[in-house]
């Protein structure tokens, strides 16, 4: 027996009814996933190592940044090399959130003109991309964990907490970001900039614990300052994170979500005029 086909019905104005518009979304989770997909494949059509790229290309960076730094620095070791890879992994979970969500909307132009659905999909669809791009990456970051001999222990089970508090930021983010490029669309040009001097102010070239107290209380407000440092005290160390730097990744990453949710739901009946 075939299920009943959910029409979705735009709202007039201001925020739409949430019960309805969750209830669509759910009606559309295959969509999402098959979108997602379907990006996944088109960006690397064509190139001979094709999704080898998701493993190759933030490996290679690790590894062009860890020269740079030994080069400058001097001395290195193998925890090192565990951190840089590590957190560079997670830095590109958001980054790639971000760099695919900014222009969801905007991309999206023809379906939003010609399909009713809830357009927060796009964004979405964004972040599973990011997500999908990830998971190869936490397998390598694993595998060199092993091959570095750093420690295991059941302390790295935290990582999953520290992963899904990493996804909701992400997903605040990418929400956030593509409505903001309906209005601005400039923000698409800077995003780079803004996303290469996020990397160098978070603690990926460095650890956490290594910069002196006076620059550190800066750091408050970074949002992913934090998280990259319970995710390699996590992976790298195989410790427990700070209560205090879950609490503030927590905290950046459910704001986040809210009021990007927020902003984007009460803007979203303007989209079809914006483009």
């Amino acid at each position: 027996m075939t299920q009943p086909v959910v029409v979705y019905e735009p709202f007039k104005a201001g925020l739409p009814p949430m019960r309805a518009y969750l209830r669509s979304l759910w009606h559309r989770r295959a969509f999402i996933s098959e979108f997602a997909r379907s990006e996944l494949r088109e960006q690397n059509f064509g190139s001979v190592f094709g999704q080898l790229w998701l493993v190759l290309n933030p490996l290679l960076l690790s590894g062009v940044y860890f020269l740079l730094i030994y080069v400058i620095g001097g001395t290195s070791d193998s925890t090192r090399f565990g951190h840089l890879t590590s957190t560079l992994f997670l830095f590109y979970l958001v980054a790639n959130s971000l760099t695919g969500g900014v222009k969801a909307i905007t991309s999206g132009q023809r379906l939003i003109l010609n399909t009713s659905f809830p357009r927060i999909m796009l964004p979405l669809s964004a972040v599973v991309v990011a997500i999908f791009r990830f998971l190869p990456t936490l397998v390598v970051a694993i595998a060199i964990h092993a091959i570095l001999d750093l420690p295991f222990s059941w302390q790295m089970l935290w990582a999953f907490p520290v992963l899904l508090i990493a996804i909701v930021m992400s997903l605040g983010m990418a929400i956030l970001i593509s409505c903001i490029n309906v209005y601005f669309r400039d923000i698409s040009s800077m995003l780079p900039y803004l996303t290469r001097s996020l990397l160098y102010l978070s603690p990926i070239l460095y650890e956490a614990q290594k910069i002196s107290p006076s620059i550190k209380k800066y750091e408050i407000v970074n949002p992913i300052f934090y998280l990259l440092d319970s995710w390699s005290r996590v992976m790298v160390h195989a410790e427990a994170p700070t209560f205090h730097g879950m609490l503030h990744a927590s905290i950046f990453a459910l704001v986040i979500f809210i009021v990007g949710t927020y902003f984007f739901l009460s803007r979203e009946r303007d989209f079809a005029v914006r483009l």
